[in-house]
């Protein structure tokens, strides 16, 4: 039998886990904007092993660069790299502040919005959406050599 204690510490620690990983999220493109300081994130590598290997962007490229420039402020060129930038930075913030919340007070709020399995498809879904309209333009807007050369296979 499991004990209620046990079942308390571990959802606090889950919670704990849940602002470690906000906060890295918020954390590490915030540190790079010090070194972005002529734009130079713009035509450098991605460190994405997907896209490292095949040329091609995965769903998630482009939104630590998207971030970065929601920290200089320039939300047209955020959403140019990638269209969850910004919601991903609101929903770091907001995952953040109601951990937290949950953390002192002990109660928990928007648990039926956070584990919502129709929320977590109809994002996905979302997602698959833009990812393969995303593909599409960058397919027709690069030659087979330009792919290549976005990769490590140059």
């Amino acid at each position: 039998m499991i004990s209620t204690n046990y079942t308390i510490k571990n959802r606090n620690q889950l919670k704990i886990y849940g602002i470690i990983g906000a906060l890295i999220t918020l954390i590490i493109p915030f540190l790079l904007t010090f070194q972005n300081e002529h734009n130079h994130l713009d035509e450098a590598q991605s460190l994405c092993p997907f896209k490292m290997l095949t040329g091609f962007p995965c769903p998630g490229c482009g939104i630590t660069k998207s971030l970065v420039y929601i920290y200089e402020g320039d939300l047209i060129r955020s959403l140019h790299f990638h269209l969850f930038g910004p919601f991903v930075f609101l929903l770091c913030i907001a995952a953040v502040i109601v951990l937290s919340v949950e953390l002192v007070t002990g109660k928990s709020y928007f648990r039926s919005l956070f584990y919502s399995k129709k929320v977590a498809y109809i994002l996905a879904a979302i997602l698959v959406v833009y990812h393969v309209v995303r593909l599409f333009y960058f397919v027709a807007d690069n030659t087979f050599d330009d792919i290549l050369r976005q990769s490590i296979w140059k």
